[in-house]
């Protein structure tokens, strides 16, 4: 029991750090970042973090290794989604775990461009066969909502995303993400 223990806090301990390191870079110049298919969002959305503020400074953290993705932003009913998933697959299977990825999610308000810090997120998963994954409830870290997942099959993974934000409003978010 106590191993047991030991290893889900070791788990937590390093996803937490793996996702503030996944945030601590994320708008810098690509390093070791995927975004061949992102490139125009990617610059899209640098020249827009004025607009929403210095992402930065809720993105401190320890160095991690692995492959980080940016996604496509996705802007519902006034709030904008800025998505990053990371590959957390070889850390996870040295604990014996079938976790592999973190996905974080930056909220914006499109009018104020404010993070949104407070509410509630979850994520489903539809995979490349269609079939979509339980709920899995997504937990705030530093100023975002991240959550661990796992993508048993290769190729295009849509993240649907429900949100419940402090305005009161239900929101749907969709990011697609292409598991190689």
């Amino acid at each position: 029991m106590k191993r047991i223990i030991k290893t889900g806090l070791m788990a937590v301990m390093l996803v937490a750090a793996g996702s503030m390191a996944l945030a601590s870079n994320c708008h810098d110049e690509p390093k070791g970042h995927d975004m061949s298919a992102t490139d125009d969002a990617h610059k899209d959305h640098k020249m827009e973090s004025g607009k929403h503020g210095d992402m930065n400074k809720s993105h401190d953290g320890m160095a991690a290794k692995g492959v980080m993705m940016m996604l496509e932003n996705a802007t519902v009913d006034g709030v904008t989604g800025m998505v990053h998933v990371k590959d957390v697959s070889a850390a996870m299977a040295k604990m014996g775990m079938e976790i592999t990825h973190h996905i974080m999610v930056k909220l914006v308000d499109e009018k104020t461009g404010e993070p949104i810090e407070t509410g509630a997120a979850a994520v489903k998963i539809k995979g490349p066969d269609g079939e979509s994954s339980d709920a899995v409830k997504m937990m705030p870290m530093s100023g975002q909502f991240g959550a661990d997942v796992t993508l048993a099959q290769k190729g295009v993974n849509t993240f649907i995303m429900g949100t419940k934000l402090p305005d009161g409003k239900k929101r749907t978010f969709e990011f697609s993400f292409e598991n190689k």
